[in-house]
């Protein structure tokens, strides 16, 4: 017997954040149509995660927007954004919010564009680059399981605007799996939080994946 798993809409979005407006609902909405489009052209979600992507991609993505409020004139680096995650999400929760997205690859970054372009989301600005190579001070860095924590802090050396304040931002980045070993790596000098996303969100997806605060 065959079993059909229906794909989750957007409605899993409003599920968890009912205040947001219909001009957000709609980029939302406009998304997974987008994303499937250029997957068909460069293959940047594997099928059974575009059969999940509002799970998947959106709301996981999502997830730092439950631990941490981004404010109004807040500046945000995503790197290794890929097809623009968790950047893209954010920037449409938080259109107040300036968000800069780092990829080097520059075909994903095509992608992050043309999405920027597509839903109006002002408050984007991609760049094929090296992270490292950014000369700029953020308030918040974001990723999503690009590279190994304690390599990963490396690029932020120096582009955080204030640090040793959990209040001010610091570095989120959204991690699955067991990864005490890794975190114990992290430099001592940053310090750090764990935060289960399951806390949030009850699907069975999130269970072991992780927001990780470092500051």
């Amino acid at each position: 017997m065959r079993i059909i798993i229906k794909e989750m809409d957007s409605s899993i979005i409003k599920k968890y954040f009912p205040h947001l407006n219909e001009a957000q609902l709609s980029q939302y909405e406009q998304l997974r149509p987008l994303y499937q489009e250029w997957n068909s052209k460069i293959n940047l979600i594997s099928r059974k995660d575009m059969d999940c992507f509002y799970e998947h991609h959106v709301l996981h993505s999502l997830a730092i927007a439950k631990y941490f409020d981004l404010l109004p004139g807040m500046k945000v680096m995503d790197i290794g954004t890929g097809g623009g995650f968790p950047g893209i999400p954010l920037a449409i929760m938080y259109p107040q919010t300036s968000f800069l997205l780092v990829d080097s690859i520059g075909k994903k970054i095509k992608v992050v564009q043309d999405v920027k372009e597509k839903l109006g989301l002002d408050n984007v600005t991609a760049v094929q680059e090296r992270a490292e190579k950014i000369n700029d001070k953020f308030d918040v860095i974001t990723s999503r399981a690009v590279t190994q924590l304690p390599d990963f802090v490396k690029w932020c050396n120096n582009k955080l605007r204030i640090t040793n304040d959990i209040e001010a931002g610091g570095v989120l980045y959204l991690k699955g799996g067991d990864i005490k070993e890794e975190l114990d790596s992290v430099p001592k000098n940053w310090k750090r939080k764990k935060i289960n996303i399951s806390k949030w969100f009850s699907e069975p997806y999130f269970e072991e994946k992780y927001v990780i605060h470092l500051y």
